[in-house]
């Protein structure tokens, strides 16, 4: 299908571009969400005289996210999560608990703004991007920890699970060694028994 955007969309184009895309795309997101307009010789006349006001009104939303942006731009947000020894998460991180820990600390992030490449499902810092606007993106980290004190440690940059897998070795050779001494001490030749 031939459309005119109305908008920037990553990966296609900017305001007034005419692209060919694939009829559910357009059809499913593009036109619903008032991104684009069918490109019919009417709508593109259409178009042709809103230009500037469309333009106008993107430039004041950019100029909004851009000052929303700036104070959200490095923010660090703390999720706490039940997890295993190995610091797997019982359950996995969604952009809509990122949206909400942002809420909690005054932050107004739409869920959808939050961009997750991929699950987030072990404790630890991660680095999200947020889409405000079309062109304009900030970058935050959340903090996925089990406990408030795992994550100040891992702000200070610990590895918690690898601190924790090696306090569980050295506890393990304490006791083997103690478990081995003891039954030396203990065994003596087979006749004595």
């Amino acid at each position: 299908m031939k459309i005119v955007l109305l908008e920037r969309v990553e990966k296609l184009g900017a305001i007034g571009d005419v692209v060919i895309v694939r009829d559910g795309f357009a059809r499913n997101w593009l036109l619903p969400q008032n991104k684009a307009l069918r490109a019919t010789d009417n709508n593109l006349r259409r178009f042709a005289v809103q230009r500037a006001d469309i333009e106008k009104r993107n430039a004041e939303t950019r100029t909004e996210a851009e000052a929303h942006g700036a104070t959200l731009d490095g923010q660090s947000f703390v999720l706490l999560r039940q997890a295993g020894d190995s610091g797997q998460l019982y359950g996995s991180v969604s952009a809509r608990d990122v949206a909400e820990a942002a809420s909690a600390m005054g932050f107004d992030v739409p869920r959808a703004a939050i961009i997750l490449d991929k699950p987030i499902k072990a404790v630890g810092i991660h680095a999200l991007r947020v889409r405000l606007h079309p062109e304009v993106t900030v970058s935050i980290s959340v903090n996925v920890a089990r406990s408030a004190e795992e994550a100040e440690r891992q702000t200070k940059g610990e590895d918690v699970v690898a601190a924790r897998m090696a306090e569980e070795r050295e506890l393990l050779s304490v006791q083997a060694q103690e478990i081995a001494a003891g039954t030396l001490a203990n065994d003596g030749p087979a006749g004595d028994r």
